[in-house]
């Protein structure tokens, strides 16, 4: 199933998630990957997988978000292999927007379980909802 999705602010561009569920509900798998417009449609990059390879290196990888340029992208990641793990929003950069993502960095600035990472219009907060006691609150962080 397809879900969280994310168009470029420039229209052109769709950033979206890869899922399998199981009949019950439960998140077996997740990664995200890119379509381009195509008319009044999109349809997915054919080097789609090759761009995204270290955001879906590791974990479920959803929620997300990409900047005006392109070259830096945020999302949410979740790996359940590790006990007691957390999803946590990550950030990656890239050189231009032909070139693959380089290596994911967790934002250290974001603790506690985070997801859905959502970039303000100029660029300098980032806003995500964080799980506190069962209910998920909006939280920001800046930079300058």
């Amino acid at each position: 199933m397809n879900f969280d999705e994310c168009i470029s602010p420039d229209g052109n561009a769709l950033y979206f998630d890869d899922g399998v569920y199981t009949a019950a509900g439960q998140l077996l798998s997740a990664s995200i990957a890119i379509a381009q417009r195509d008319g009044a449609q999109f349809a997915r990059l054919k080097d789609s997988a090759k761009i995204m390879k270290q955001i879906n290196k590791d974990g479920l990888n959803y929620a997300p978000d990409i900047s005006k340029s392109g070259l830096e992208f945020f999302f949410t990641r979740f790996d359940a292999a590790h006990s007691g793990a957390l999803p946590t929003i990550y950030t990656a950069t890239r050189t231009k927007v032909s070139k693959p993502f380089g290596k994911p960095r967790k934002i250290e600035a974001i603790t506690g379980f985070a997801e859905a990472p959502a970039l303000s219009p100029d660029e300098k907060s980032l806003y995500y909802h964080e799980n506190v006691s069962g209910t998920f609150v909006i939280y920001r962080v800046t930079r300058p």
